[in-house]
């Protein structure tokens, strides 16, 4: 299937066609949707006054306590239709149950087969899928419909054991792999101790979840370069996605942004004051899901900050492209006098040598302000170890946390609590 005709539309078009589709929505909310008609009846909302995608900031945003609070009142079918039930990771506060009827995960792997042709993945592709398909987790199973949606073969390791992600690569010659960035580096890491040559696999590509590898100018990070130099022959493609939305945002092979599928979802970028922000500016993505039967989310504000960027992409596709994320709302922090998101204070540790592991603590002190203590798991700490350690904070933030150093174990420990489904870099105690 080629990119889909409404991703090579204008933007005005796309409006356009996402306007009826908004229409059929709130109609459908109105009608089974407990949440939303309390919302219109309480705000004295007419949906029928709600004609364009600007009038949409006449409905309050919903967030994430809402659904927290009330998962219930937004279920929109009975348990007759319900075939799948899924949570979040719960790693931003506790888990948020979503459910999905028969049409819902058909939808599911279509949003993932088009995923995966940004990718330029073809039916010829063998799949090694490095996340886990159990546990309630969205993502797995998202991946393995939408190859199943691609007539291409998957093979469902799951998440770690690099050992067994060698026997099966070399067993079955898969040619992409579905893998959390950081992960990566540990395959490599295993390959170059056990004589394996990394860069004579069959693997040529990887289509990566949860880590971002880019800067906001789309350069690669520090973990980006770190996989780009030690093995050059796999071309990585960043995907932004969450459990709520059901639906994901991929790079095509210029790698300036995700592109957005508005078949299947409308985005926004709000302001502090829920407003939206100007084109391009940082704003919270808010998202306003189309197709989704059991469990739609009108306004959902994601928690993550990016930017948005709108000009046709070389790919043929003229759909919004979004950026990198540069930080989740709930987790900025203010740290003598300098605002920082967590992804700059991990950009900085994946960049010093020496530093083998590492999780970013937050706490309130006794002052009511924010405070940062990094763990660092190294063979060799020192005292001038961490003065280079917090000498490159300095340099790159103006600011130096404290450091902590502790055995790599532990914070191979703390990184991978038990029934965690991907590996922890934060933990925010504020």
């Amino acid at each position: 299937m080629p990119i889909p005709e409404i991703e090579k539309q204008s933007l005005k078009e796309i409006g356009l066609f996402q306007e009826k589709a908004l229409a059929k929505l709130l109609e459908y909310l109105d009608r089974h949707s407990v949440f939303y008609k309390n919302q219109f009846n309480k705000h004295g909302i007419s949906i029928g006054k709600i004609k364009h995608l600007s009038d949409l900031a006449h409905i309050p945003p919903t967030r994430k306590e809402d659904l927290q609070a009330n998962t219930s009142d937004f279920i929109c079918v009975g348990r007759d239709k319900i075939i799948d039930y899924i949570t979040t990771s719960g790693t931003s506060g506790d888990p948020v149950t979503c459910v999905m009827t028969e049409n819902d995960l058909e939808r599911l792997a279509y949003n993932e087969y088009l995923g995966f042709r940004c990718a330029d993945c073809t039916r010829e592709e063998v799949f090694q899928l490095m996340t886990t398909i159990d546990r309630r987790f969205m993502a797995g199973l998202a991946y393995f419909l939408g190859s199943r949606k691609l007539q291409s073969a998957m093979i469902r390791v799951g998440n770690g054991i690099p050992e067994l992600q060698w026997d099966t690569i070399q067993r079955f010659a898969p040619s992409a792999l579905i893998a959390v960035p950081s992960f990566i580096l540990t395959v490599i890491d295993y390959a170059e101790k056990n004589g394996i040559d990394h860069h004579k696999s069959s693997l040529k590509k990887a289509i990566c979840i949860g880590d971002s590898l880019r800067n906001t100018d789309f350069s690669y990070n520090t973990l980006g370069k770190k996989i780009h130099e030690r093995w050059p022959e796999l071309t990585c493609y960043s995907t932004y996605a969450s459990t709520e939305m059901a639906t994901s945002f991929t790079e095509c092979r210029y790698g300036i942004g995700g592109h957005h599928h508005p078949e299947l979802i409308i985005v926004e970028f709000l302001g502090e004051d829920d407003i939206p922000v100007a084109r391009g500016e940082a704003g919270e993505v808010t998202i306003t899901t189309l197709g989704v039967e059991g469990m739609p989310l009108l306004r959902f504000k994601t928690g993550d900050i990016c930017r948005g960027h709108y000009e046709p992409c070389k790919c043929g596709r003229k759909t919004l492209r979004l950026g990198p994320v540069i930080g989740r709302k709930n987790q900025m922090i203010k740290y003598k006098g300098t605002t920082l998101y967590p992804p700059a204070l991990y950009d900085i540790l994946e960049n010093i040598e020496g530093v083998k592991n590492y999780i970013v603590e937050l706490y309130t002190n006794t002052i009511g302000t924010d405070e940062i203590l990094i763990r660092i798991g190294c063979d060799t700490p020192s005292e001038n170890f961490e003065k280079i350690i917090k000498d490159h904070f300095r340099a790159k933030l103006r600011v130096a946390p404290a450091v902590s150093f502790e055995s790599v174990d532990y914070i191979n420990k703390l990184q991978f609590p038990s029934m965690s489904r991907k590996p922890l870099k934060l933990i925010d105690r504020r």
